[in-house]
């Protein structure tokens, strides 16, 4: 499988992913210097549960499977769509990988190495702080819908309602790390 993904479609589909759209276009040709294409075929792995949070992706074409490390085995705990953002809290705090990533079809992944964006905050470049701004909002959303869900667990009376709840929760949460 090769991939040629031109800068037009780069910057149009950035453009329409949540964590680049508040970013104008002269903004994103930023962004596309520190972006590196990566191809995966199906089954291959993108990182595992316990590496090093060094860098942080957006998959662009294919899907990928977010699975958790249990005493049965690697769970599945969400699939992730064109679009998706995985592992951006590691720019932040730099901790290791929550969970395994696997990419269920042939992809294409955007990967933004953290020397790379930290190269930007020590540019002092305003891209840097308007994602990190934008990263931090969407954290404060997914706390506050976690913590809401959870509220709801507390008083629900249905065991596979609640363990459906917290797989989903965690499937949000471990795509982030």
């Amino acid at each position: 499988m090769t991939t040629t993904v031109n800068r037009e479609r780069m910057i149009t589909f950035l453009l329409e992913t949540p964590l680049f759209e508040n970013l104008d276009p002269e903004e994103i040709m930023e962004v596309l210097h520190i972006v590196e294409v990566q191809q995966y075929q199906a089954g291959e792995i993108v990182f595992r549960e316990g590496d090093s949070g060094d860098s942080w992706y957006v998959l662009y074409r294919g899907k990928a499977e977010v699975l958790k490390s249990s005493e049965a085995g690697e769970q599945l705990i969400s699939t992730l769509e064109p679009g998706s953002c995985f592992g951006e809290i590691a720019i932040l705090d730099g901790l290791p990988r929550s969970a395994t990533i696997r990419v269920a079809e042939d992809s294409v992944v955007f990967h933004v190495p953290r020397t790379a964006f930290d190269g930007l905050l020590v540019k002092d470049d305003h891209v840097a702080y308007k994602l990190i701004y934008h990263m931090a909002t969407l954290l404060a959303h997914r706390q506050r819908s976690t913590t809401e869900r959870l509220s709801q667990l507390l008083v629900e009376n249905e065991l596979h309602e609640v363990h459906a709840s917290i797989r989903e929760i965690v499937g949000e949460s471990s795509v982030r790390e």
